[in-house]
């Protein structure tokens, strides 16, 4: 097709299945014209909003955009979800120059809104005065105001002014910060060509690593060696070098490869870029009247303050520090006997050595590790385990449509149909690392759920995006425990997602309070040792016999292996994260030294002087988890509460699923999480469900306690 027969498939009908995205049609330049032609249509609308001339009201001033028939209004949105999920999954230089070409006229134009002197006024006439509304009109309609006012309405105009300047520097840092840390993750690499250093690999990551040196390696390419093997920093290859590899200096050269990223003197240098994302936070904050960004930040969620945030994280500490000190002492004990030469009793291990010889510890306890049990999962059965987990525990079911488009050959879609055979929402799933695609593992939504105004529900696209490990040559893809727990949490975020039943798509799904939304994938991760659910898609890839019950016996009696380690680490992340968002006077420290101080009362281990963690951490520096990271634990307190529910009456017990799925996963943001909770729960949720689920209290008769809610929730 020519140049001059192509259409932008943004501005056209999808005329798709589902009106799902045409991913297909779309080439580079169409984001650019959409992006330009979806801003020039929001100014559209802005101006239609000012020139009515009846008095504001609700439906001609908050639901407008809302209630866009046709989606005419719907294009910034809808060409700015592509283009920004696309660039976390499938990227590439060009796409990574649109976007720091677009970010700043996408910033500008926001502020133009937020900052808009005439919009506010309607929007607070109408905040004033408006007829009497639903509950969830009620909650859309203090939304926007509060919104707006959090977003510098009342500033005067020099306030503004400061605040634009702000804004749009952060949102490009922040950008920056992503591809710099794309880039150095994606150009490390590790080869051995000497067969004696895959020594104590075992041949899923042997196999792995020879099909990541043919992909990088032309045939006879000059000078170049025919065989050999290649390890990325890509948690499938780095986890299983990092664990079985008994080549220690390759451990250090990953390890110090892998924990110094973005601090190198090259462009790719993260330090000064996180320095000036703090202080332009905290100065943004100080602007709109809190004291740092922390309490801007918390004013919007269920924690309330910073010192709820520290009470938790401090009762966390004190809760499982002793346990963690005797787990450190116990793998030292270890290390020692299995390497006297390298360790004695009073020595330190190494950070390269730790995933080591806990894995020889746990071998010795439990006699069980991941490559016992990655036969038992191939990716194909877990996929179907976890579909029939949802139909189980809610009746939906899910069948592959080919017709609908996909980003990439690893992309699988969906069809998802509720309990009653009604079409529920389309579901993508993008399994394995490549080039272009960032770390780690996310849900994410490509069209939200809302009814709209003639009483039509919109059902939503949701997406989960992974790093599982890839087939190779000779295996189709077999995945680790841990990796079969991350698909649980990601489907439990796009169940919030599917099961989405409000009026308005911006307090639709996950649109919660963020020390919320991590709830519903915590809450799925519990199913992973539940031998009711293994015995439904657990068997052998070759065999097709059944995962032992011996097996899961000891997965079972192993799930709280160095489980209080576990726990300080995520405290420590916290207690960085609020170290930071906490600051009061203009941050110019050290970032590394300032690092190892900041959460130094959950650190157990030695600190090497050249890691650090900042400049890698995007959810607190470019996601949005800043002044937030506390929420992981926060929503754990939840997850494990949740599910003694579940454990008294029985895991796949429907009432209880429905209850779950009505209180919990329809609702949104149309109330207030805790009532929300309090209606599935019965009560508020308490820390003794986790303390026993981690073994740090006995698992014994239920006793009344203080429920642990800090604060007072508003109902």
């Amino acid at each position: 097709m020519s140049n001059e027969e192509h259409k932008n498939p943004f501005l056209e009908p999808y005329n798709t299945p589902h009106d799902t995205v045409p991913f297909d049609r779309i080439r580079l330049e169409d984001y650019e014209e959409a992006f330009m032609e979806g801003i020039r249509r929001d100014n559209e609308l802005i101006e239609k909003t000012l020139n009515n001339p009846e008095r504001p009201t609700f439906d001609n001033t908050i639901i407008n955009k809302e209630d866009d028939e046709d989606g005419y209004y719907d294009l910034l949105g809808r060409v700015s979800t592509v283009f920004f999920n696309l660039l976390s999954a499938e990227t590439n230089d060009e796409m990574d120059a649109l976007a720091q070409k677009i970010q700043p006229i996408l910033t500008k134009h926001a502020n133009d809104v937020r900052l808009n002197p005439q919009l506010f006024e309607r929007i607070k006439a109408v905040h004033l005065h408006h007829r009497r509304l639903t509950q969830e009109e009620q909650k859309l309609l203090d939304d926007t105001y509060e919104g707006l006012v959090r977003s510098g309405a009342l500033l005067d105009e020099a306030g503004k002014e400061r605040l634009r300047q702000l804004t749009e520097e952060a949102s490009m840092l922040s950008l920056q910060f992503s591809q710099n840390l794309l880039k150095e993750n994606k150009a490390y690499t590790l080869e051995i060509t000497d067969e004696k250093q895959l020594d104590g690999l075992p041949q899923t990551a042997i196999d792995a690593a020879a099909l990541a040196w043919k992909e990088a390696h032309e045939p006879n390419e000059a000078n170049e060696p025919q065989n050999g093997w290649l390890f990325t920093l890509d948690y499938p290859s780095y986890s299983p070098f990092m664990t079985y590899s008994t080549q220690r200096e390759l451990r250090k050269q990953m390890y110090m490869a892998r924990n110094t990223v973005c601090t190198h003197d090259n462009s790719e240098n993260n330090l000064e870029i996180c320095k000036r994302l703090v202080n332009l936070r905290r100065e943004i904050a100080q602007l709109l009247g809190y004291k740092t960004y922390a309490d801007y930040v918390l004013k919007r969620r269920m924690a309330s303050n910073t010192r709820n945030v520290y009470k938790l994280l401090n009762d966390l500490i004190d809760a499982y520090k002793p346990t963690a000190m005797k787990e450190k002492e116990e793998l030292c004990r270890h290390a020692a006997a299995a390497d006297s030469s390298l360790f004695t009793l009073h020595s330190s291990l190494k950070p390269w050595d730790t995933a080591f010889y806990s894995h020889k510890l746990q071998m010795k306890k439990y006699n069980i590790d991941a490559e016992m049990l990655r036969p038992y999962f191939e990716l194909k059965n877990v996929i179907k385990g976890v579909f029939g987990l949802a139909n189980r525990l809610y009746g939906i079911t899910f069948k592959e449509n080919k017709d609908i488009p996909v980003y990439h050959p690893d992309v699988k879609a969906y069809e998802v149909f509720d309990k009653d055979g009604s079409y529920l929402a389309v579901f993508y799933a993008d399994f394995h690392p490549r080039k272009g695609k960032q770390g780690g593992a996310w849900m994410t939504e490509y069209q939200g759920q809302f009814i709209d105004k003639k009483g039509e529900n919109v059902r939503p696209h949701v997406s989960v995006v992974m790093n599982l490990t890839k087939p190779t040559e000779d295996k189709p893809a077999l995945l680790t425990l841990g990796e079969v727990e991350t698909f649980l949490h990601e489907f439990g975020h796009s169940l919030h997602g599917m099961f989405a039943n409000t009026r308005f798509e911006s307090l639709s799904g996950t649109n919660v309070l963020w020390d919320f939304v991590e709830l519903p994938s915590q809450f799925m991760e519990n199913f992973a040792i539940e031998k009711e659910f293994l015995r439904t898609f657990a068997f052998h890839y070759q065999t097709g016999e059944p995962l032992p019950d011996e097996l899961i016996k000891r997965i079972v009696k192993s799930r709280n292996f160095m489980a209080a380690t576990a726990c300080l680490r995520q405290v420590s992340f916290g207690l960085l994260d609020m170290a930071y968002y906490t600051q009061r006077e203009v941050f110019d420290a050290d970032i590394i030294a300032f690092e190892k101080q900041a959460w130094k009362k959950a650190i157990l281990g030695e600190q090497l002087p050249d890691t650090c963690m900042t400049v890698q951490f995007s959810h607190i520096m470019a996601g949005g988890y800043a002044a937030g990271y506390y929420s992981y634990k926060w929503a754990e307190v939840l997850d494990a509460d949740a599910y003694s529910v579940f454990k008294r009456h029985g895991i796949f017990d429907p009432k209880t699923a429905q209850s779950f799925r009505d209180n919990i996963l329809s609702k949104g943001g149309t109330e207030h999480p805790m009532t929300l909770y309090k209606r599935f729960r019965g009560g508020e949720p308490t820390i003794e469900a986790l303390l026993k689920r981690n073994g740090i209290k006995p698992n014994k008769a239920h006793k009344p306690h203080k429920p642990y809610n800090p604060h007072k929730p508003h109902d």
